[in-house]
């Protein structure tokens, strides 16, 4: 072997022993998403006149450096509201979670809404008895636009889905057009508390994408310990223009329940985007109870990139040669060393952290029920797991 062939095979060692070394180069394995930390909150803690809980989405709003959740009490203990709160999110944990305010979220006639025991079958639907999921501020204006879910009653009255826009005092503005096929009517539509969970705005406030927790009905049975199902995302402009929708595929359920009649059920529980200057990228929180096993919540980034616009396929079971959206797991939450795996519906991102990760911060709907928590957690996401 010559003296200048030696010399080239050393250098070249050289640059495969540095990039093994070097974080981020081609051969390195992407870092694991990691716990920061977790705070629990009171139960039934008492503030201004409510009890905190069902917390069931948290968004980090720019404007205060604080965060907001909406609960999802049907006006039954209280009525209908949303949350501000402070909190610490670093590279130490979760700081404690201080309540700032809170204020009713009200009806076009600037009354709350009423308890579904109260509710009035013959007013405008936008006046009628809410089931809030998902709450968002609006990157634009501040204003607060969340979703609610509606109701199939037992007397076959509708009531219809929504995506609603807040002032920050709670004042309602206006109403967001939704699908058609998103509409329930007697043998299609959402299912009964599987309706518009996911909410994010995209493309730097310019889009709004949603996303229905189960399968229409149209669509097809929900998922099952042995099979999986196709959702549907919904793309919008900020305006309301409706431009498309793609096929997701959920997971199936994780487990059995125990006893075999037991409840199990699963769904997309939220959705946030990864990027505003990419508006085909998401993460998308699936999250599952089974009776006699648990709580399962895994946390997936998609990509709508080439998918098919099914905004005019009538039914996702029916159609040939849909392609759904692409999907990748990013976290398990039962892999991480938390104290309990509870109701996790809500995320949001938190602040960038010194070690180049990004905070992802959770929220748990307790269901006001004792034997669940509100749980507040904080995961760190590498930059190149994104």
């Amino acid at each position: 072997m010559s003296s200048s062939t030696r010399h080239r095979l050393l250098a070249a060692a050289g640059i495969v022993t540095l990039s093994l070394l070097i974080p981020g180069t081609a051969d390195a394995a992407p870092r694991p998403v990691r716990l920061l930390g977790e705070q629990l909150v009171p139960h039934n803690l008492q503030f201004q006149g409510t009890t905190v809980g069902g917390l069931s989405s948290v968004d980090f709003d720019p404007r205060t450096g604080g965060y907001v959740f909406i609960s999802d009490d049907r006006s039954a203990i209280n009525p209908a509201r949303f949350y501000t709160a402070k909190f610490d999110v670093g590279a130490n944990g979760v700081g404690p979670v201080t309540f700032t305010g809170t204020h009713p979220l009200l009806r076009p006639s600037g009354t709350p809404y009423p308890p579904l025991a109260k509710n009035d079958p013959a007013a405008p639907q936008n006046e009628q008895t809410i089931d809030p999921e998902e709450l968002r501020v609006d990157p634009w204006t501040g204003h607060y636009t969340w979703s609610q879910e509606g109701d199939r009653l037992a007397d076959q009255h509708l009531i219809q889905p929504s995506i609603r826009e807040a002032t920050r005092d709670g004042h309602y503005v206006r109403d967001l057009p939704l699908p058609a096929n998103e509409r329930m009517t007697p043998d299609a539509g959402p299912r009964r508390n599987y309706v518009l969970e996911g909410l994010a705005y995209t493309g730097f406030g310019t889009l709004l994408a949603s996303e229905v927790e189960a399968p229409l009905l149209q669509d097809g049975p929900p998922p099952t310990p042995v099979s999986g199902a196709l959702s549907r995302i919904t793309l919008q402009s900020r305006f309301g223009h409706v431009l498309a929708q793609y096929a997701y595929p959920q997971e199936k359920l994780f487990a059995e329940p125990k006893p075999a009649t037991g409840f199990a059920d699963t769904g997309v529980s939220s959705m946030l985007a990864v990027n505003q200057a990419d508006p085909t990228k998401f993460l998308m929180m699936e999250r599952s109870f089974v009776t006699g096993v648990g709580n399962k919540v895994r946390i997936f980034e998609i990509d709508t990139t080439g998918a098919t616009n099914v905004l005019n396929t009538p039914s996702l079971t029916a159609a040939k040669h849909v392609k759904p959206v692409k999907k990748r797991l990013l976290a398990d939450l039962s892999a991480l060393p938390l104290s309990t795996v509870d109701n996790i519906e809500g995320m949001t991102w938190g602040p960038a952290l010194p070690s180049g990760e990004r905070s992802l911060v959770l929220v748990s709907d307790n269901n006001f029920s004792a034997s669940q928590v509100t749980q507040v957690v904080a995961l760190a996401v590498p930059s190149e797991r994104l």
